[in-house]
């Protein structure tokens, strides 16, 4: 409120004017003119000794808080750093107090780096680095620069969001990609993190194991180790996206959330308690993303133009890239044998670069019990299953530490991991190799599907005939007990385990067929990846395969009751019946006409106990995970109209089907008779 102003000067008792105006008026402006002046004045001073206060009193936050963290053990920067074009970055830095010649850790993620690094608010740097993506045990206790960059677009980036961007070529016509931002980067804090020791690594899991895989492409020379763990490789044949071409429609809501905002301000929502419900009454994952509005996001348009295994997903694919390019820098890559949503990555990187000679010695991998990102966390169990030990312990302080320690601090007091170390669940051991068998598994051990719903080594005769079942897209087969909730990684979620989940509620199902073997009186090790040979017909001219690899246990454990007949799928996956011929060009299945299946499952390494069963289970959806085929060929499943879903009876061919899968087991037959 501006103060008052009184007229205290005297009115003469004859008025002049001037140009038809008093001279008396003019001066008593002139004083009114100098009082708001000095009263702006006044105003102008009050405010400069406090924050900005149109209302009229001081406001109590200051213009710029510098917060008191003399205590902290360590020193935070918050920088923006420049990329080549012009673009910067947003990039927290976290430096060990008295650090000198230490190496840095980098990550690249679209998950919010502040938020990365204050998982607890807290003055030890231990502590703040506790949560995703980080391993305090790893990185606060080994002395490491720690350093978290939102990649562009995100969060506190400059420049333009687009996921998994591609490198520069036919799917990126501009002048920047992963590659050159991570070179960039590396280049600015070479020069000016002076407390390092010039050696950078880069780490991450998923889209930051995605991120850590794209330094690789001309690395910086800065670069000397890289450690991609889950990483997101190939979208459609079986990373997050897609698997085999069905499209895995629980990802809408991360497509939703990740791509719609740059800080993730527009959120997924739903009316349902069950997934189940939801995904079923939108009828089609396109249909439900159009319901949301997400033909607005430019990604989720490029999923439904590019349902097939086309260049666009080919050019994206970081192994057949990374195939033609080699591997020039020591990496490890990490692999969860249930990872649930990036399980052909790492090992497809792995195959795609031990095919060349010039890589292998820089190539690592390490394969564990864990879901996905389960190695960075506390490791014992794997949802129900016991493994004896903390797995994720083990791989930080015996494998991920050493190969960390040699590349980036020349400490060669622990001797490398060696190329290939692998637990082997079962036996819950750890095995390690000069490298994984080839993809096509020499010798074979094959087990063949057989009449009444037995399974064996011995393949069945003609008279064997078929085993049936029909598949009704109104009621699909859910991959978790009802109520199916939205994926997420909380403690009581059932998504972070549901590879490991018992499968026994599929296995009493009318529409999946389930075949068991006889008692094991010796071990069955198996390793590698099975690979489906399944034979069947459809009277639809569509459909999907799911085949599981199951094992088994004895219908008593004594020293845990509750895994008593429990059934632990070891490997599984799904195959768009569109796609058995070609990956890039579908076409429509020939009704009532027997047709080859073909296709490999996610590795394994795995021993089937003396006392447990080996089963296989197909069926014919896997909802609401995956999207349900219509069984009535359309060109896009993503707008199938309602009237193309249609039951259809599918007849497999028990004399030409069965599953071959890598053996090192001694015993040739490790059964013994059918149980009666």
């Amino acid at each position: 409120m501006l103060p008052q102003i009184k007229d205290n000067s005297a009115s003469p008792a004859v008025l002049p004017v001037r140009d038809g105006i008093s001279v008396a008026w003019i001066q008593k402006k002139k004083m009114q003119k100098s009082l708001l002046l000095t009263a702006c004045l006044l105003l102008s001073c009050a405010s400069a000794m406090a924050s900005p206060a149109p209302e009229g009193i001081p406001a109590d936050m200051p213009q710029d808080f510098h917060a008191s963290d003399s205590s902290f053990d360590y020193i935070r920067r918050n920088v923006m750093i420049p990329m080549r074009d012009g673009k910067k970055l947003h990039t927290v830095i976290m430096i060990p107090k008295g650090a000198h010649g230490a190496p840095i850790l980098l990550t690249r993620t679209p998950y919010n780096a502040d938020e990365m690094v204050t998982h607890n608010i807290s003055g030890h740097m231990r502590s703040a680095l506790q949560g995703y993506d980080n391993m305090p045990d790893v990185i606060a206790d080994g002395g490491y620069i720690r350093v978290i960059q939102d990649v562009r677009g995100k969060y506190g980036s400059e420049g333009s969001y687009v996921m998994n961007r591609p490198l520069r070529g036919p799917l990126n016509k501009s002048t920047v990609d992963h590659a050159t931002d991570t070179w960039d980067t590396i280049e600015w804090l070479v020069h000016n993190v002076h407390e390092s020791n010039g050696k950078v690594g880069i780490i991450g899991v998923s889209y930051d194991g995605f991120t850590s895989m794209m330094a690789l492409f001309n690395p910086h020379p800065a670069l000397r180790a890289v450690v991609p763990m889950n990483p997101m490789i190939d979208g459609w044949r079986g990373d997050d996206w897609f698997h085999n071409g069905a499209f895995r429609q629980q990802m809408l809501p991360y497509i939703y959330d990740q791509d719609a905002t740059r800080s993730n301000t527009a959120k997924w929502w739903s009316s349902y308690h069950d997934d189940y419900n939801l995904y079923l009454d939108a009828v089609s994952a396109g249909a439900l993303g159009k319901s949301h509005g997400m033909d607005q996001i430019g990604f989720f348009r490029q999923i439904l133009a590019h349902p097939a295994y086309d260049s666009f997903w080919q050019d994206m694919a970081v192994d057949r890239q990374i195939a033609g390019y080699g591997l020039k820098v020591p990496t490890l890559l990490v692999h969860s044998l249930w990872d649930q949503e990036d399980i052909v990555g790492a090992i497809g990187t792995y195959y795609a670069l031990h095919d060349r000679a010039d890589s292998r010695d820089n190539l690592f991998l390490v394969m564990g019990p864990w879901n996905h990102g389960g190695e960075i966390r506390q490791a014992s169990t794997m949802g129900a299953v016991r493994l004896g030990s903390d797995t994720g312990a083990y791989f930080r302080t015996r494998i991920l530490e050493p190969f960390l320690a040699h590349y980036l601090k020349d400490d060669s007091s622990v001797p490398l991991p060696a190329h290939v170390t692998a637990f082997r669940s079962g036996r819950n051991e750890w095995e390690s190799s000069d490298s994984l068998p080839s993809q096509a598994c020499s010798p074979c051990t094959t087990l063949y599907l057989g009449a009444g719903h037995t399974l064996g080594l011995t393949k069945a005769d003609s008279a064997a005939g078929t085993e049936e079942y029909v598949s009704d897209p109104s009621r699909p087969v859910p991959y978790l007990p009802r109520a199916i909730e939205p994926i997420a990684h909380t403690p009581v979620s059932a998504w972070p385990n549901w590879l490991a989940s018992d499968q026994r509620e599929a296995s009493g199902r009318t529409d999946v067929a389930t075949f068991t073997s006889p008692v094991l009186t010796a071990p069955l090790d198996i390793q590698g990846l099975p690979v489906v040979h399944l034979t069947a017909s459809t009277t639809g001219t569509d459909g999907d395969f799911v085949v599981k690899l199951i094992d088994v246990y004895p219908d008593e454990v004594p020293e845990q009751p509750e895994m008593g007949g429990y059934q632990l799928m070891v490997s599984a996956d799904i195959l768009r019946g569109r796609y058995r011929r070609s990956i890039e060009h579908p076409e429509p299945i020939p009704a009532n006409t027997p047709q080859l299946y073909s296709f490999a499952l996610p590795v394994a390494n795995h021993t089937f106990l003396p006392g447990h069963r080996v089963m296989i289970q197909v069926q014919s959806s896997w909802f609401p995970l995956y999207d349900r085929n219509p069984q009535t060929y359309v060109d896009n499943i993503f707008l199938a109209p309602p009237a193309a879903y249609r039951p259809a009876k599918i007849s497999i061919d028990l004399a030409n089907s069965w599953i071959d899968v890598h053996s090192t087991s001694s015993v040739a037959n490790p059964f013994t008779s059918p149980r009666p």
